[in-house]
């Protein structure tokens, strides 16, 4: 499993679903919808309205992916910080159920306001 604590591992900027969906689309149930994707150079993470799927390409040849799965129905919290003058990234935190903080960091360049509604939405 992807160690979320650790923010570095995800430097995420916006992205095309498009751009995913090849690798993704195995593991999305029938009618499932991809909301948002954002990439960092070689993971990314996509929010479809059921969860959020975090895909962490390793080794050299990228040929072994670990896909995890965080349903929205474990979210117990969540918090956003937006970007500053001198702190660039703007972060997500989310506290699920049995497995503790999530964090993902995203370049300034993404809403996360917009990312917030749409995680209340589900959550709330």
């Amino acid at each position: 499993m992807i160690d979320f604590s650790n923010g570095s591992v995800f430097k995420l900027n916006p992205c095309d679903p498009q751009e995913v969906y090849p690798q993704i689309s195995p593991f999305l149930l029938q009618g499932e919808q991809i909301i948002f994707s954002f990439k960092a150079v070689r993971d990314f993470v996509v929010f479809t309205d059921k969860r959020l799927i975090a895909a962490n390409v390793q080794g050299i040849t990228g040929s072994k992916t670990d896909f995890t799965s965080l349903p929205y129905s474990k979210i117990q919290a969540f918090s956003v910080e937006t970007a500053g003058s001198l702190d660039r990234d703007t972060e997500l935190d989310l506290w699920y159920s049995g497995l503790g903080k999530v964090r993902l960091e995203f370049k300034r360049n993404v809403d996360i306001r917009q990312l917030s509604l749409m995680i209340a939405t589900y959550v709330l």
